[in-house]
């Protein structure tokens, strides 16, 4: 690897801990604001204008959108996100990339963890202005579809995208990564199972998360412990 690949790649890894770092600050100020109650009217706004003003417990627009919302949101889920990862794992033991698998799965196991336990610590109730369009089992911040998503989308698609030379390839692989995390987060919304700030809450978290696993991935990477991408 030449000199300046070398710095090349460095610097790639400093920005995404930099942007880890940014992002987790901008959580831990959503989060001062939320337990101060400060975000309360935006969000309760947010939701009511996303409602029929004669029916709350009816989302604005046609029914099959309505439907498709919930499709939408499924892929947040653990289920589906379950599968994915599965999926994402396998193929990588057959591609005999061991380590990135591990990092894969501990990247997202990981992610759960944390984002799970910080629905417990805030414990904040879920939305109670209109009636949710999905059922619900736990607290609302952050939004666990949105961070997991967040995880599991950018992270898959940051290895995916290394994996590719081409940087068109490169460019659509995050594109879609980051247009999946955005739609479920905002199906959340409108299905009225999350303030917007849960969401906002959950993109930050996860982003963070996701940037942090990939710079450590990297290093990693450059000291051998992990296959390179061409590998």
């Amino acid at each position: 690897m030449s000199l300046l690949s070398t710095l090349f790649t460095r610097a790639r890894r400093e920005l995404a801990l930099i942007a880890a770092a940014l992002l987790l600050l901008a959580f831990g100020q959503l989060a001062a604001e939320v337990l101060e109650g400060e975000t309360l009217d935006f969000d309760k706004a947010v939701l009511l204008a996303l409602r029929e003003p004669d029916n709350l417990a009816e989302p604005i627009g046609p029914a099959w959108f309505d439907e498709a919302a919930r499709d939408i949101t499924a892929l947040g889920s653990f289920a589906c996100l379950g599968l994915l990862l599965a999926a994402a794992t396998g193929y990588l033991l057959l591609r005999r990339k061991r380590a990135t698998a591990t990092l894969l799965l501990v990247s997202v196991i990981g992610g759960t963890v944390v984002s799970t336990l910080l629905k417990y610590a805030f414990d904040r109730p879920r939305p109670d202005v209109v009636t949710p369009a999905a059922r619900v089992f736990t607290a609302s911040f952050p939004s666990g579809h949105a961070t997991m998503s967040a995880i599991t989308f950018l992270t898959i698609a940051a290895l995916l995208a290394r994996s590719k030379a081409e940087l068109p390839v490169k460019a659509y692989v995050m594109a879609l990564g980051v247009l999946l995390t955005l739609m479920v987060g905002l199906s959340r919304i409108y299905l009225g199972v999350h303030y917007p700030t849960d969401v906002l809450a959950g993109w930050c978290l996860g982003a963070a998360w996701a940037a942090m696993c990939w710079g450590i991935a990297a290093r990693l990477q450059q000291r051998g412990a992990v296959e390179p991408p061409s590998a």
